[in-house]
C-alpha cells in the first residue's frame, strides 16, 4: 500500500500533520520519515523521562514525610496557609483512586499525584517553606549550585517536554535541543541519586536513537 498524504491527513489529522508537510513541500516521503523520525525520537524519551519522574516522587516524599513525620504528610497542606494552594492536587488523586473503587491508601495518593505536582513544590511561592527540607532529595548536586532557582527551572523544561511526548506532539526539530534536554535529565537524575544514570545506560535507548535519526535526517 501506498501512504500518501491523504492518508496521514486522515489518520493522524491534517493539522497535526501540517507542520510536516509544510517543511517538504515537494517530498511528501521525507515528510513521513520526519514523522516517523518524532515517533522513535519520543519513545526513546520514555526511559529517562519515567525514571525521573518516579525517582523524584520518591526522593520527594521521602523528604516531606521526614519533614512531617507521617505517611499521610500531604495531609498537613489543608491546615498550612502557605500550602493550602496544593489542596486541589490531592484532592483530585483522592478522588481518582476513589473513582476505580480503591483504597486511597498513603501510598496510592503519593504514587497519584501528578508530575505537575511535584516540581510545583519547588515553585518560589513554597521556597520558605519548603525548600530547606526539599533541597536534601538531591544530595548529590554540587553545593555551590543547590538552590531552589536550579532545580526548579529544568524540572519546569523535563515536565513541558514531557508532556510534549506524552501528548504525541512535535519534538524532532532540533536535535541537538532534545540532546540537550537528555543530558539535564540525566545530570538530575545523578543528583537525586549518583548511581542512577550508570544503572539506566544500558536500557536508555536515546543516544542510538538519536544518532540514527540524525544520520536518516541527514542532520549530521
Amino acid at each position: 500500500m501506498e501512504y500518501t498524504k491523504e492518508f496521514f491527513e486522515k489518520v493522524f489529522s491534517t493539522q497535526r500533520m501540517a507542520r510536516y508537510f509544510d517543511r517538504y513541500p515537494s517530498d511528501p516521503s521525507r515528510t513521513i520519515l520526519h514523522y516517523q523520525c518524532n515517533i522513535l525520537l519520543s519513545e526513546s524519551m520514555y526511559t529517562s523521562l519515567s525514571i525521573l519522574e518516579v525517582s523524584l516522587r520518591n526522593a520527594l516524599s521521602r523528604e516531606l514525610r521526614e519533614m512531617t513525620g507521617r505517611e499521610d504528610w500531604y495531609a498537613v497542606f489543608a491546615g498550612t496557609p502557605e500550602l493550602r494552594k496544593l489542596t486541589p492536587y490531592i484532592t483530585t488523586a483522592i478522588q481518582h483512586i476513589s473513582n476505580r473503587r480503591e483504597d486511597a491508601t498513603p501510598s496510592k495518593i503519593i504514587a497519584e499525584l501528578t508530575l505537575g505536582f511535584w516540581v510545583s513544590l519547588l515553585n518560589s511561592e513554597y521556597e520558605s517553606v519548603l525548600w530547606k527540607h526539599l533541597r536534601k532529595a538531591f544530595p548529590y548536586m554540587p553545593k555551590r549550585i543547590r538552590q531552589r532557582r536550579n532545580v526548579s527551572a529544568p524540572l519546569n523544561r523535563f515536565r513541558n517536554f514531557r508532556n510534549r511526548v506524552f501528548h504525541n506532539e512535535a519534538i524532532c526539530w532540533n536535535i541537538t535541543h532534545v540532546r540537550k534536554i537528555h543530558d539535564e535529565i540525566i545530570q538530575m537524575l545523578g543528583w537525586i541519586n549518583k548511581d542512577i544514570p550508570g544503572w539506566m545506560t544500558p536500557i536508555d535507548k536515546f543516544p542510538g536513537v538519536s544518532d540514527e535519526i540524525s544520520c536518516m535526517l541527514g542532520w549530521e
